[in-house]
Formats: C-alpha cells, sequence, structure tokens
C-alpha cells in the first residue's frame, strides 16, 4: 500500500536582505571550542548564497549545517504532543557533495544517523523515526560541499501520519495606530501560497484613529485578499477586547477549526502560521499552539523559549530564566545544549497564538482586561479545562520588544497590578492569594522609595476596583483609559521633558553617578543587605525632609539604567531619561504624599489578603458571564 506523505515544515530562507537574520535559517560558521563554550572563529553566511525562498548555494568546499532555529525539526515537540511517529526530509541537491543527517539528544549532543553522497542533481527522501525524543531532540541536515558548489532546493519535513483535524484558521489581528505594520503583513500573508491555503479568514480589528484602510498599500492588497480579508472598526477596547472581538467573529462565522492572534506591530514569518496549523491538526487533544518572539529592533534575539506562572507570587516568568534573551548571532542551536530540552509551558503571549475554536466555545472569549495579563489567564483557563499550551520551536515572528517601555510605572501600572490580581482570584492554587500580597506590597514600595507617585496611585486604584468585584471590568471597560491617562496631570514626573530649554540643570552636575555603598551587583542588593537598606531608605523617606536646592532644581541626572529602585532612594530629586531615549522626566521626594501611598498600600493588600476566599468565589463565579460574547458583544457595537 502506497503511504501518503504530507508536508509539516518547509525549509525557507529569509525573504529580506537583511543579514542579521540569516543565522536563523541557517548555520554556516566555523566553530571553536575555548574552555566551556564554542565561539565562532568563521563566518561563511553570505545573503549572496540566499537563491530564493527555498533555495541555497553552499560554496565549493564548504560546509554548512542547517541547524537553525527555522529549519531544524523540533522532533521531540512532535513526539509529545502529535500523532507522528516518523517522518521524511525530502530535497533536492545539485551539484557534487555530501547530505548529512543529525539528531541531537536533550543534553544537546548531535547523532549522525543518516548520509548519501551524491553529483549532479539528486532527489533525497530519507525517513526517520519519532519515538525517542521523550524529553528532547532535534532533526538537522548539512550539506558538503566537494569540487563544485551546491544548490540545496524544495526541502521539506514530511509525515505521514493523518490529520486529526482538518479544518483551516482565521488570523485576527488587533491594532491601535499601526496601519503601516498591519499592510505590510497583510502583504506577506498574501505573497506565501502555503499560508493561503490553510487560512480561512484574516480579521483587522481596528480600534485607532489612523486607519489602516488609509494606509498605502491596503487596496492593492485587500484587492488580493479579497473574502477572505474582513475590516471591523470598534472602540478601543484594548488588546483584549480586540481579540475577544476576532474570537466572537470566528465562532460566529463557523468556518474554522483554529483562531490565530497576531499583534499588529509584528513582522511575521509566514511559513511559521502554516506549521502552526499543521501541528494543531495532528495533536493527539486540542492544545493552544503558541509562537516564539525575536526582537524587532535586535532581529536575532529570542526573548522567551517558554512562558510560565510561578503560582505562590503569581508572577509570570521566560524560561530558561538565565538564558534569555537569547542572540542567535553569538550561539545558534548546534552550540546551544539547553535549546534541545523540551520546555513546556504555561501560557504564550498573544503576539502569536493558535487557539482551537472548540476551546473558545467551552472557555469563553478573552477576560475584558483591556491589557496585560489577558494571555497568561486564557492559558490558564483552558489548561483548567484540559487544554495545554504548546509554545512550538520554528514558529515565530519578530515584535516590538517591551524592554524599550515604560509601561510599568505609567498607565499600563493599573492593568499590570489590577489584572495579575484577577488572574490569581481565578487561578491561584493558594487560599490567601500565596505570596502575591507581600510581593505586590513590595513593589509598592519600590516605586514610592523611586519618588514613583504616579504608579501606586494607579494600583491603588486597581486593587479598590478589585475589592469592587468583577462586575467592575466589563461596566467601566470603555472609560478607564482616559481616567488613568487624566490622572497623570496631578503628577509632575509624568511631564517628558524633550526640549533642550526646559530640561533644568542639575545641583550636582552628575549623568552617572557612583553606585552606592551596599548595593550589590546589577539587580541591587539580596539577603540582609537588602532589608538593611529597606529599612534605612524607608526612614529616610519618611522622617526627613528633602533639601531646598533640591526641590529649586533636580539633585542629579540619572541614565534610565542608573534610576533604579536601589539608586534613586538616595537623592531628593533626579532627571531619569525616558526607555525610548526620546526625553526626561523629573523625579521629585514628597514625605507626605510617600506617607499617605504607604500607609494605603498596607491597609489595601490586608484587606485583599483578609477578603481572598470571598473574592476568590465571586471571580470564579462570574468568569463564565464576563468572557461571554453576549458581555462583550454591546461593547463592541458601541460607536467610538
Amino acid at each position: 500500500m502506497s503511504l501518503t506523505w504530507n508536508e509539516i515544515q518547509r525549509v525557507v530562507f529569509p525573504e529580506d536582505a537583511d543579514p542579521d537574520v540569516i543565522s536563523l535559517y541557517v548555520d554556516a560558521d566555523v566553530w571553536a571550542k575555548v574552555g566551556e563554550r564554542e565561539v565562532r572563529v568563521s563566518d561563511r553566511a553570505h545573503l549572496d548564497d540566499v537563491l530564493g525562498r527555498d533555495r541555497f548555494r553552499v560554496a565549493a568546499g564548504d560546509r554548512v549545517s542547517f541547524a537553525s532555529y527555522f529549519n531544524a525539526f523540533p522532533a521531540s515537540y512532535w513526539q509529545q504532543w502529535t500523532n507522528v511517529q516518523r517522518v521524511r526530509l525530502t530535497l533536492e541537491t545539485s551539484g557534487e557533495g555530501t547530505l548529512l543527517v543529525y539528531r541531537s539528544t536533550a543534553q544537546g549532543v548531535p547523532q549522525r544517523v543518516a548520509s548519501a553522497p551524491f553529483s549532479s542533481t539528486v532527489r533525497h527522501e530519507i525517513e526517520l523515526p519519532i519515538v525517542t525524543f521523550g524529553d528532547g531532540g532535534w532533526y538537522w541536515f548539512d550539506i558538503v560541499a566537494g569540487d563544485q558548489e551546491v544548490v540545496v532546493a524544495d526541502g521539506r519535513w514530511e509525515t505521514d501520519a493523518p490529520e486529526l483535524r482538518a479544518g483551516g484558521a482565521s488570523i485576527g489581528t488587533t491594532t491601535f495606530n499601526k496601519p503601516d505594520y498591519c499592510v505590510r503583513t497583510l502583504e506577506a500573508l498574501a505573497a506565501d501560497d502555503t499560508v493561503r491555503e490553510v487560512i480561512d479568514r484574516i480579521y483587522i480589528v481596528d480600534q485607532g484613529n489612523q486607519r489602516v484602510v488609509e494606509e498605502a498599500g491596503f487596496d492593492a492588497v485587500a484587492e488580493r485578499l479579497g473574502e477572505t480579508l474582513t475590516m471591523i472598526e470598534q472602540p478601543n477596547l484594548g488588546g483584549s477586547g480586540g481579540f475577544a472581538r476576532s474570537m466572537s467573529e470566528t465562532l460566529s462565522a463557523g468556518e474554522s477549526d483554529f483562531i490565530i492572534l497576531l499583534d499588529d506591530d509584528v513582522t511575521v514569518e509566514p511559513e511559521s502560521i502554516a506549521r502552526a496549523v499543521r501541528f494543531a491538526r495532528r495533536t493527539t487533544r486540542p492544545v493552544v499552539v503558541g509562537g516564539h518572539m525575536f526582537d524587532l529592533l535586535n532581529r536575532p534575539v529570542l526573548h522567551a523559549f517558554a512562558e510560565t506562572v510561578d503560582l505562590k507570587p503569581f508572577v509570570w516568568h521566560a524560561q530558561p530564566h538565565d538564558e534569555v534573551p537569547h542572540d542567535f548571532r553569538f550561539s545558534n542551536l548546534r552550540q546551544t545544549r539547553w535549546m534541545h530540552a523540551r520546555m513546556d509551558a504555561d501560557y504564550n503571549g498573544w503576539w502569536f497564538c493558535l487557539i482551537p475554536t472548540e476551546v473558545v466555545r467551552e472557555v469563553g472569549l478573552s477576560l475584558p482586561a483591556f491589557i496585560k495579563w489577558d494571555d497568561a489567564e486564557y492559558c490558564l483557563r483552558a489548561r483548567d479545562a484540559g487544554y495545554p499550551t504548546v509554545t512550538l520551536p520554528g514558529m515565530a515572528l519578530w515584535h516590538v520588544s517591551w524592554l524599550d517601555k515604560d509601561d510599568s510605572i505609567d498607565w499600563q501600572a493599573y492593568f499590570h497590578a489590577r489584572n495579575r490580581y484577577v488572574a490569581a482570584l481565578l487561578h491561584s492554587p493558594y487560599s490567601d492569594g500565596g505570596l502575591l500580597t507581600r510581593d505586590s506590597e513590595r513593589w509598592d514600595l519600590k516605586h514610592l522609595l523611586s519618588m514613583q507617585y504616579y504608579p501606586v496611585t494607579l494600583r491603588h486604584r486597581a486593587l479598590r476596583d478589585i475589592l469592587s468585584g468583577p462586575a467592575h471590568m466589563q461596566q467601566g471597560m470603555a472609560t478607564i483609559l482616559g481616567e488613568l491617562r487624566a490622572a497623570a496631570a496631578d503628577f509632575p514626573e509624568k511631564t517628558v521633558l524633550r526640549d533642550e530649554a526646559e530640561i533644568p540643570m542639575t545641583v550636582e552636575g552628575k549623568r552617572v553617578y557612583p553606585i552606592p555603598s551596599g548595593t550589590a551587583g546589577p539587580k541591587g542588593p539580596r539577603g540582609v543587605p537588602l532589608v538593611l537598606f529597606t529599612v534605612q531608605m524607608t526612614l529616610r523617606q519618611w522622617f526627613t525632609r528633602p533639601a531646598s536646592k533640591n526641590i529649586a532644581e533636580p539633585q542629579v541626572e540619572l541614565a534610565k539604567r542608573d534610576g533604579t529602585w536601589f539608586r534613586l532612594p538616595h537623592f531628593d530629586s533626579a532627571l531619569v531619561s525616558t526607555a525610548d531615549g526620546s526625553g526626561k522626566v523629573r523625579y521629585t521626594r514628597d514625605p507626605k504624599t510617600f506617607r499617605r501611598l504607604l500607609r494605603e498600600s498596607r491597609r489595601l493588600h490586608r484587606e485583599i489578603k483578609r477578603r481572598w476566599p470571598e473574592l476568590a468565589r465571586e471571580y470564579r463565579a462570574a468568569l463564565p458571564e464576563i468572557t461571554s460574547p453576549e458581555a462583550w458583544e454591546p461593547h463592541f457595537t458601541k460607536k467610538k
């Protein structure tokens, strides 16, 4: 009986001429062992060797490995989550050389499993088992060119395992004043035939006043996509509101087995979308399938390999802690042993995430969170219903990094605090919230010691709203953002000084201040030094008045990297650069405000701790209602 082999992963090469990303597609470098790590001693990757989307040239006498992020095959994930028991590597080579096929163990040890000399033009078909990758491991291939150059073409990883779900996917993108990004994403999707085969609908939920439909190039790409593209305009309900609309539209259309959520400020690798659908079609049970995020402004840098939630303090973590962000320019897949172990995720960011529609039908739409924690909460909710999350290597996009944002000290501080608490009330296994209230109170104190009174004020509003009950989440969604931004007018620290004429001189005139004594390392003091530091600085802020000269003018000027919670408390006032480098903000110590907010912090956290069992019951009982399509629908249809 003849077998039917179907493509599940293409061997692809970059669509643009960015030399920084070539390391994500091929590893053409020569590496040498130096001590405990491998270092690159020769760079043989050249853009002119990329001959097309599926063609690559290997120069005579060279050896190129395709053990790369996008072209190696993550066998352990397919063994763990799908019905695939074997794959077939097929590719065409022209020239003279040798094809070598490798696998790795979970410890990153490479093992050669096949070799095939060739001359002239040859079509290779090599079957490989997927049965011994329980804890990790990849497949990949190398090409060793002989006296002639070799051209590799039409490579793919295939399987004979049947699809357990045959449907396509709808894509939902939420956008707020990023029309240029949206048009570029639509153009990338329209240009890729493989993606078009697995996509039913594309929903662009436009919540801004810079319309996508008015962007240059939109009309042309809309014509190419035809009825596949649906444009929706609605009030600004944040990311959660836009993604909830995409979920709702997908359910109503009834065409798709999956909904793929994509952020707006991204550059997508289109092949990743096809991989997501093909993986999801073969999972032995429905799972949420997430993609990785690379830095759009530093494109070889991966921000996390698996996202997890530490339930005791209820805080998210990027895994592995000490290895990310990871720069593929300095360590590719072959040199990065930790990357060969399979890592399981608790959730995946909604920059790129596939959710089966049956999951949406069972657990509801997004939490009405506006932004922050909606993705993590949703995956925890799905897991509680029996649907795990898998973050699949080789499935990724490039996203604007949050490292250049001040979102923990601007209006988003409210959503960081409120939504973390709501997610914990819904999913924490601890009857009193575990360590959450203690950790949250510590964050308040860090902000207060840093003279950041605005975010603490918003965090306290978040706690009061939580205490009012779950109904506030739907009721205040349309107005909360305006109220938070309006509150900034009462805090001079929220005025960004950009013009040189408005930036005051400093008393001490120092740009980079020496690290205060007793402060150890880039993350600040730990252990006993931390306790002593906290007590000393709290007493200073509570009992002493700032010097009048430091109120009239900032005491020092600090770079953003130096304006930390363990350096700012030493000063009465400071000028600190914004995260994006566009200006400076001025912090000034106010003992009266410090005392008032510290007392309020203590009171609110104690009350939440005391009422935790009651609040958890209320929020869990209300969850099906506040995440239902019926609860969301009135917000979708309101006029902007």
